[in-house]
């Protein structure tokens, strides 16, 4: 674990100027984040213009997010077994191979499909290694922060990439803009092989377990330990409730407010404008006492928040009489999304051994995309079935309920830890 002698109230800033190695981790992460987001950008209009067809863009969507996510334990075990500097560039360096052979081929939908579906699994590699190196490179008590502080990398490159995007694409095409996603992907891997060496799972006595038995100690895991185990049930359980917004908003632009499509981009980008809010606020006052003990309930009182405003603004974004009520509404739902997320991923870092964190967060986050999907599915049946309106408040009122049930569960097993 890293130590230095900084004071606990060390901003971001400062955490960034003084820390090489968490500076090159964010640096990494945010150049790789806006590459992604510019090159789903071109992507997604190249399907929308050969194929004319909505369904092949959801397709393209799925195969990025959703199949990827089933694999969540199995990816996070990669990131424990092997050294996760390693594992983090050679990721980079296979979706930048990736992501060239697609422009340079721009092959059928099928193939397609299949190219983006590979590249999404070497990204899902990525994620749980580059989570459990954050606590490698960052003191304990700089961790809230340092979570923070990549979600504004991270969330501020998907911002600036359909930006980027729009004024590449005239110059460069589908075919350039991808090439500069590829590049990104080499810059990313370049400023990771400047990390030192974060080491996975020891090899331990005896002869070590097979990667099947690795991920499946993984899974037993999340199951054995009270608090993580409440932590993933209790997300999963929220954003499965709450994740129609983003079908829902382009209903309720349209057809409840009867505006057009600049105020659909509008709401959409609402959630977006609270999130990197979210982010740098608490990048800015997060931390806490050096106490592993101390900071769990802190942590856990972060999360139980962040799931009430992400609930609770979509229950008052059905109840919105106007665009600009929906707007507001929406934005502070994005500052409980930021807080969910750094929560969880401190609670990780401060519970689970560093062996394991991994496969925890392989799990977590992949639950968390399957719930997202499932999100999608049934908030497309239930908008079929009712009003945007209504669709918005039956989504608000299960988060808010399964809020209340993890807060039950969280409080007994934070207690019993």
């Amino acid at each position: 674990m890293a130590t230095d002698g900084r004071p606990a109230g060390a901003g971001a800033l400062r955490l960034l100027g003084a820390n090489r190695p968490f500076r090159l981790l964010w640096s990494a992460r945010a150049v790789s984040f806006l590459g992604d987001s510019l090159g789903l950008v071109a992507l997604m209009l190249h399907v929308a213009e050969t194929t004319g067809q909505a369904l092949a863009v959801a397709m393209l969507l799925l195969a990025g997010d959703f199949a990827p996510a089933l694999l969540g334990p199995l990816t996070g075990t990669v990131a424990d077994r092997l050294d996760r500097r390693r594992v983090m560039v050679a990721c980079e360096l296979v979706q930048g191979a990736l992501v060239v052979a697609i422009a340079l081929w721009l092959p059928p939908l099928p193939l397609l499909l299949v190219l983006v579906g590979l590249r999404a699994v070497a990204g899902q590699v990525f994620q749980p290694a580059s989570r459990a190196a954050v606590p490698a490179v960052v003191p304990q008590r700089d961790l809230e922060r340092a979570n923070a502080a990549v979600g504004v990398a991270t969330n501020g490159g998907e911002a600036l990439g359909p930006l980027v995007a729009a004024l590449l694409l005239p110059a460069l095409e589908v075919r350039g803009v991808l090439l500069v996603d590829a590049a990104s992907f080499l810059v990313s891997a370049a400023l990771l092989g400047l990390l030192p060496a974060l080491a996975g799972a020891g090899r331990g006595p005896g002869p070590r377990p097979s990667f099947l038995a690795d991920a499946a100690g993984g899974l037993r895991y999340l199951r054995g330990q009270a608090v993580v185990r409440v932590v993933a049930l209790g997300y999963f359980a929220v954003v499965a409730c709450t994740g129609i917004d983003d079908v829902a908003l382009v209903f309720l632009a349209t057809g409840t407010f009867g505006a057009g499509e600049a105020a659909v981009g509008l709401l959409l980008a609402a959630v977006g404008i609270g999130l990197l809010a979210g982010y740098a606020l608490l990048a800015r006052a997060g931390g806490g006492r050096a106490s592993h003990r101390g900071t769990i309930p802190a942590a856990a009182g972060l999360l139980l928040a962040g799931f009430a405003v992400s609930s609770a603004g979509n229950l008052l974004t059905g109840l919105a009489w106007a665009v600009a009520a929906a707007f507001a509404v929406q934005a502070v739902r994005g500052l409980g999304i930021a807080a969910m997320d750094v929560a969880a991923t401190t609670l990780v870092q401060r519970i689970v051994p560093p062996d394991l964190q991994g496969r925890v967060f392989g799990s977590l986050y992949g639950g968390i995309g399957v719930a997202a999907a499932l999100a999608y599915l049934l908030g497309g049946l239930l908008l079929d079935r009712t009003t945007p309106r209504v669709a918005f408040v039956a989504a608000g009122t299960a988060g808010l309920l399964a809020t209340g049930a993890t807060a039950v569960a969280l409080r007994r097993a934070v207690h019993r830890s």
